[in-house]
This record gives structure tokens, sequence and C-alpha cells, in this order.
């Protein structure tokens, strides 16, 4: 099993819990192990960003429900 199966596996069975100790205790594990990362961009992946947010605030975007409905359509059309 891969570390990604493994992880979604984890995550479907911690969504079924509903024991707060439970959950209160597998979350102090996690927070001893998890690390905030950091990440570095590069001029570009910055430029890029900046660009999307403006794309954004222009209107110039497709929500997701609406390309999930345009993609089951063209399906159907196959």
């Amino acid at each position: 099993m891969t570390a990604i199966e493994l992880k979604k596996l984890v995550l479907q069975r911690v969504s079924e819990i509903n024991d707060i100790s439970f959950l209160n205790a597998l979350n102090t594990i996690l927070e001893s192990r998890v690390q905030p990362k950091k990440i570095s961009l590069s001029a570009e992946q910055s430029d890029e960003i900046l660009r999307s947010k403006k794309e954004i605030e222009a209107g110039l975007f497709i929500e997701q429900d609406s390309l999930n409905k345009t993609f089951e359509k063209w399906q159907k059309e196959k």
C-alpha cells in the first residue's frame, strides 16, 4: 500500500469516528508529528498566483459545480 493510499484509508476511517475522546487523542498524536512546511516559490510561480488572483477578481473563472455539470453533459454525449 502506498503512502497516498494509506492516507486515504486513514482519512476515511477517521471520518467515521464520533468518539470525541478518541479524536482528541488522535489529534494530539498528529500534532506531535506534523511539522509545518515552508514552501519556496519561484518568481514565476508568485507571478502566476498574482495573475490568477486578478483573474478571479475580474470574474474570469468557472465554479466547480458548473464545470462538473459541463463535464457530465460532455460524457453523456460521447
